[in-house]
């Protein structure tokens, strides 16, 4: 697909067939987490990235924000323990709670298990974004593990199912996959009353102001820099092909 075609409106889809719908968001904006140390944590530049997203684009008060004068978010929304870290501190600044489908890391359950709950906590997220009252009309943010936003082989292995919100949520020109690599897009979803087709879908960049330039903002498909989880990784690596011995003995 056309780079010009996934960041371009979705003005055309509202000419679609709508099912009705008795509520629905104006705008949901999703991103994806920030970088991990681990299963459990965000590492350095993860915080610092949640820090900056909060202050400078989805907390109150923040200096690049992405609500208009007199716009408030309804929610945050968030599923697993990282997008949870990510947009908190953004949360926090508006008093509001994040909303959390739950997901925890759970070291006897395989990946397959592991997916399918993810899949089924996605599902629920998008249904009660789509019909819940208390979200009729206003913006909602979610924050999310990267392959249930988007990704071509996951839809391709549940088919039949909508598993990713580029299907629950009818983004048919958005990108079929969000990259492995990519920490620092937002895609806006905007939404016309009593029409659950998208009227506009943008992509933007989360390009960070100072103190928070040094956060890296690749292209959509360009390489992320190695950040510290990578480093753990070879860490570890290092440590199982040469433990340290310690003498205990005085």
């Amino acid at each position: 697909m056309n780079a010009a075609v996934w960041f371009s409106s979705l003005a055309g889809l509202a000419a679609l067939a709508a099912t009705p719908a008795g509520a629905q968001p104006s705008r949901v904006i999703i991103l994806r987490h920030a970088e991990k140390l681990n299963a459990y944590a965000l590492c350095d530049l993860g915080r610092e990235r949640a820090d900056a997203l909060a202050k400078q684009f989805l907390g109150q008060g923040a200096t690049q924000s992405l609500f208009a004068p007199g716009e408030r978010p309804a929610a945050f929304m968030a599923v697993t323990l990282h997008p949870l870290e990510t947009i908190t501190p953004a949360a926090q600044t508006w008093g509001l709670p994040v909303i959390d489908y739950s997901v925890v890391p759970n070291k006897d359950e395989d990946d397959d298990a592991a997916e399918t709950e993810i899949n089924a906590r996605t599902q629920e997220a998008a249904r009660d974004l789509m019909s819940k009252p208390e979200y009729d009309g206003k913006i909602v943010v979610i924050a999310w593990e990267h392959k249930h936003i988007a990704n071509h082989k996951l839809e391709k292995d549940y088919r039949g199912q909508e598993v990713t919100f580029r299907q629950l949520l009818r983004l048919g020109q958005a990108p079929e996959s969000w990259p492995d690599t990519n920490y620092d897009y937002f895609w806006i979803v905007d939404y016309a009353p009593g029409n659950p087709n998208p009227v506009r879908f943008q992509a933007v960049k989360q390009t960070f102001t100072s103190p928070f330039n040094t956060i890296p903002a690749p292209d959509w498909d360009g390489p992320e820099p190695k950040h510290i989880e990578a480093v753990q990784e070879v860490a570890e690596t290092l440590l199982v092909a040469n433990p340290i011995r310690v003498d205990l003995a005085m």
